[in-house]
């Protein structure tokens, strides 16, 4: 069930799955935190590992019920990045409002090292954004802007 808190506070249904049972669930850690971090829902003692260059779709064991206007967003832990060469493959990865399965990452391993993913360990995040309905209008003329058609680097390299 999803609904507004007195608080203001954004409620979104979530539901464990059977192999998710024992994980923490994703949580705002502190009153400014963007993002809530995701567990791997992989079996107890049995790691998975991902060889340099492979990707893998790691569970989470939870499924959710976002509001309509909205999307999760699976992005990257920096931690994981940095010091592993682990990261989301497709990033942000986007769960729509109206998906009801479970909430699953594709990382890929750029490391030179094999990267065994644990039960419990905290693999990425997960942002929820609002998303405006959009109807592209197909016209003869775009407005002129000082940019114009400048991209990929035509603002500076720095």
């Amino acid at each position: 069930m999803t609904a507004a808190a007195p608080s203001g506070v954004m409620r979104v249904g979530l539901r464990r799955l059977e192999h998710g049972d024992g994980l923490p669930l994703p949580e705002q850690k502190s009153d400014h935190a963007a993002g809530m971090d995701l567990a791997a829902a992989t079996p107890d003692r049995e790691p998975l590992t991902i060889a340099p260059g492979a990707r893998a779709l790691i569970p989470t064991g939870f499924a959710m019920e976002l509001p309509a206007g909205y999307e999760a967003q699976v992005r990257p832990r920096s931690g994981l990045a940095h010091k592993h060469g682990v990261t989301v493959l497709n990033a942000p990865g986007t769960i729509d409002a109206d998906y009801r399965g479970e909430v699953k990452v594709l990382l890929i391993n750029h490391g030179d090292e094999p990267f065994a993913i644990e039960r419990g360990m905290r693999i990425a995040q997960l942002v929820v954004q609002p998303v405006p309905r959009v109807t592209l209008v197909e016209v003869e003329e775009l407005n002129e802007t000082a940019r114009g058609q400048g991209g990929f680097g035509s603002t500076g390299t720095g």
